[in-house]
C-alpha cells in the first residue's frame, strides 16, 4: 500500500519549512525510526524521523525546497507498486502527527483507492505506551542521545509524548530521580514572578539619543590614552584654594589646561561640516554634566581668557542649573570641544562619545596612587587618565597626541597657567 510523507507542523507558529538536508533518495529502504530530512522552520532547524517504513518510491522535495505544512515530500511503497494515483491528488492524506519539541514525527496518507484496507503498512498506538507492537521503544534522537550520555535505559521509562513517545523532559526527570536516590541534592527549581517597569522617553532623552547615534555612527572616532602625574597639581590647589575665592577642583584645572591647550593646537579646537572643516578661533568648554534625564552640556565661554577662579565658578554655578533645571538653551550652545569627567564617581578610564559639532572630547578619571621608582628609590606618586576621542576626519593621531602632550606638560606643571 502506497502512502504519502508530508510535512508535519513542528511548531506552533510553522507553516512551512525548508528541507535543510534531504536523507532519503528513491530505492532506499527506511523504517520507523530513522530521520528523513533535516527541516529549517520558523524557529529551529529540526531532525524529521519517520513513524513509519517502507521503500522510498518517489522523492518529490529536496534540499533548499520550501515544503508548506502538510505538503507532499515523498511516497512510500513496496517495490513496484504504482503510486501515479497518489501524485495525481487522487488520494488525501492523513493528518500529520503533532509536534515533539526536539524531533518531528512523519505523517500517513489513507489507503490508495488500489490497496487494500487490511493490510495497512503501520500500525498506530492508541495506548500512553513507550512501545511499539514489534517491541521498539519509541523516543526522539534527542531524548536518546541525553538517555545514552547518562547511563539511561529508556526502556525501564514511561514517555509522556505523543502515544507515549518519550521525549526530554522524560529523560531529565529519571535524572533528577536518580541524583535523589544517589544521595545528591537535586537543583532547587526556583519560582518567582517575572515584572518589568516602562516609562515614556522623554523629549531630553531623545534629544540625546539622536545626536549621541550621530556622531557614533557618522563620525569615525579614534581613541588616545595618556597617563598624567598629578603630584603638583595637587599641591598647587591646596595651596591656590588657600587665597580663590571659590573652591577650586581638579576639573577646573583640567578646563583650564585644556582652554590653554588649544590655544596651540588649533586643529583640535575645530568641527567637521562636511564639505569643509571649521578651525574656531575663540576657545568655547563644553563640560558634561549628568542630570536624572541624561547629560547636559553646558558651555563656558572664552575659557583661554579666564583664571582659574572665574572658571570655578562658571562650572559651579552651570552644574547647578544643570541639575535644577533652570539652565537655559543658549548656555548649552557654541561649544568648541568638551570635557566629560567621571573621576569623581571611581571610574579610572574611559572613552566618551564626541559631542557635535565638536572634533575632540576628553575623558578624565579618577586620580589614583600607584608604586614608582624615583631617584632609586620606590615612591607612592598619583596619577590620572585622560582619554582623547577624535574624529579622523579632522584629527590625525600625530595632532592628538601632540596635543595631549602639551595637555599633560601644563597640569604637571600647573605654575605655567598663571602666567
Amino acid at each position: 500500500m502506497a502512502q504519502v510523507l508530508t510535512l508535519p507542523r513542528m511548531s506552533d507558529t510553522m507553516e512551512e519549512g525548508v528541507i535543510a538536508n534531504m536523507k532519503i533518495k528513491v530505492g532506499d529502504v527506511i523504517k520507523p525510526g530513522d530521520v528523513i530530512a533535516e527541516v529549517e522552520t520558523d524557529k529551529a532547524t529540526m531532525e524529521w524521523e519517520s513513524f513509519v517504513g517502507g521503500k522510498v518510491l518517489h522523492v518529490k522535495a529536496k534540499t533548499g525546497d520550501t515544503i508548506p505544512v502538510e505538503g507532499m515530500v515523498a511516497i512510500l511503497g513496496k517495490e513496484g507498486e504504482d503510486f501515479q494515483a497518489l501524485l495525481n491528488g487522487a488520494a488525501a492524506p492523513a493528518p500529520a502527527a503533532k509536534k515533539e519539541e526536539a524531533v518531528a514525527t512523519s505523517t500517513t496518507t489513507a489507503p490508495a483507492p488500489m490497496a487494500v484496507a487490511s493490510q495497512p503498512l503501520t500500525t498506530t498506538a492508541t495506548t500512553a505506551t513507550n512501545g511499539t507492537a514489534d517491541g521498539r521503544v519509541k523516543a526522539s534522537p534527542l531524548a536518546k542521545s541525553i538517555a545514552k550520555e547518562n547511563g539511561i535505559d529508556i526502556s525501564t521509562l514511561h514517555g509522556s509524548g505523543e502515544e507515549g513517545r518519550i521525549v526530554r523532559k522524560d529523560i531529565e526527570a529519571a535524572l533528577q530521580n536518580k541524583s535523589t536516590n544517589s544521595g545528591m541534592m537535586a537543583a532547587p527549581m526556583m519560582a518567582g514572578q517575572e515584572s518589568y517597569t516602562e516609562i515614556a522617553v522623554s523629549q531630553m532623552r531623545k534629544t540625546i539619543a539622536k545626536r549621541l547615534a550621530e556622531s557614533k555612527f557618522g563620525a569615525p572616532h579614534f581613541y588616545l590614552t595618556m597617563e598624567i602625574n598629578m603630584d603638583e597639581a595637587m599641591k598647587n590647589r591646596t595651596s591656590i584654594n588657600e587665597v580663590s575665592p571659590v573652591k577650586i577642583s581638579f576639573n577646573d584645572i583640567v578646563i583650564k589646561a585644556v582652554a590653554m591647550s588649544l590655544r596651540q593646537h588649533p586643529a583640535i579646537n575645530s568641527s567637521w561640516l562636511g564639505d569643509k572643516i571649521r578651525f574656531n578661533n575663540h576657545i568655547h568648554i563644553g563640560m558634561a554634566v549628568a542630570v536624572e534625564e541624561g547629560l547636559l552640556v553646558p558651555v563656558i565661554k572664552f575659557a583661554d581668557q579666564m583664571s582659574l577662579s572665574q572658571i570655578a565658578a562658571s562650572s559651579k554655578d552651570f552644574a547647578e542649573k544643570a541639575k535644577s533645571k533652570k539652565i537655559q538653551p543658549q548656555e548649552m550652545q557654541g561649544n568648541t570641544f568638551t570635557i566629560s569627567n567621571l573621576g569623581m564617581m571611581g571610574i579610572e578610564e574611559f572613552t566618551a562619545i564626541i559631542n557635535p559639532p565638536d572634533a575632540c572630547i576628553l575623558a578624565v578619571g579618577g586620580i589614583k596612587q600607584i608604586l614608582t621608582m624615583k631617584n632609586g628609590a620606590v615612591t607612592e606618586t598619583n596619577v590620572m587618565k585622560v582619554t582623547l576621542s577624535c574624529d579622523h576626519r579632522v584629527v590625525d593621531g600625530m595632532k592628538g597626541a601632540q596635543f595631549l602632550q602639551t595637555l599633560k606638560n601644563l597640569i604637571e606643571n600647573p605654575v605655567r597657567m598663571l602666567v
